[in-house]
């Protein structure tokens, strides 16, 4: 029997033009637990071009690295309590 499943992650991006940095933070949802959250920041160097798009992508992509080695720490915990021993997950 196949069984699907929908999660969904949001993230959401602020950039503070004084400071030149963006953040941006992933959120995932699932019905089986709490969301996980990752964060991400970019920063842009007084002498680069004023791209936004290219912060957004880079804290973007940094909140959803996060959020995957975030959501590794849980899936870890999740089998040390069936097991009941520590356990490493590598990437």
């Amino acid at each position: 029997m196949m069984h699907t499943r929908t999660w969904s992650v949001e993230i959401n991006i602020d950039e503070n033009e004084d400071e030149r940095r963006t953040h941006a933070v992933a959120l995932l949802r699932t019905a089986a637990r709490p969301q996980v959250r990752g964060e991400g920041f970019a920063r842009r160097s007084p002498r680069d071009h004023e791209v936004p798009e290219i912060g957004d992508e880079l804290a973007a992509a940094r909140a959803l690295a996060d959020l995957a080695y975030q959501l590794l720490d849980v899936a870890a915990g999740d089998i040390e309590a069936v097991v009941h021993r520590p356990v490493h997950l590598s990437s």
